[in-house]
């Protein structure tokens, strides 16, 4: 079953990068990051819900075993 969780491949705190996993593995995380600052500039208020979701969406547990 798909989760969805705080990418390690961070640059805050690997929510976009997360989000980049769920919705297509192969997606690069930089067009979810541009997307989001676009965004972000004409709403400001989405700072705060990424603040929220950092918070919220677990971290990606690292499989050492490999």
């Amino acid at each position: 079953m798909k989760r969805l969780t705080r990418s390690n491949e961070k640059l805050v705190a690997g929510v976009l990068s997360g989000i980049s996993k769920y919705v297509n593995p192969e997606l690069d995380p930089v067009f979810i990051r541009l997307l989001f600052a676009w965004i972000a500039f004409f709403h400001p208020m989405l700072v705060l819900v990424y603040l929220g979701l950092a918070l919220i969406i677990p971290k990606e547990e690292v499989d050492y075993a490999k």
